[in-house]
């Protein structure tokens, strides 16, 4: 078994990272904390297509030396897709820092609860 995560271990640690940032967003009521698990969820999720897309003893895509065969290359969608995640997850987060910024001015507080007590309060 510990072959098998030795391996793996880019996948296990991808595994490992992803299961933390979601115990953060789960359990933490601190709006920053919970915006640190998802930036580590994303980041999981990242490491994993990243590893999944490279293969031992190829090449990235840029032909040299004349081998133009796709064999000899690994495949350029995964590294896509992570620089894509990259630039979403980036405006994603900086959304959600302007957002918590916004409800700590309103109601002086971080906690997720206390805002929705008080954000009831105001509605009744």
């Amino acid at each position: 078994m510990w072959q098998l995560l030795y391996e793996n271990l880019e996948q296990t640690v991808a595994v490992i990272l992803f299961g933390i940032g979601f115990s953060i967003l789960l359990l933490q009521r601190n709006l920053i904390r919970k915006i640190i698990g998802l930036n580590i969820m994303d980041t999981a999720i990242y490491l994993f297509l990243a590893s999944m897309g490279y293969i031992h003893g190829q090449k990235a895509p840029i032909v040299v030396d004349g081998i133009t065969s796709t064999v000899a290359y690994i495949n350029p969608v995964p590294a896509g897709l992570v620089l894509t995640g990259i630039v979403v997850s980036v405006s994603f987060t900086g959304i959600m820092l302007a957002l918590t910024i916004r409800l700590y001015r309103r109601y002086h507080t971080l906690d997720i609860d206390e805002i929705a007590l008080l954000a009831r309060g105001e509605d009744a």
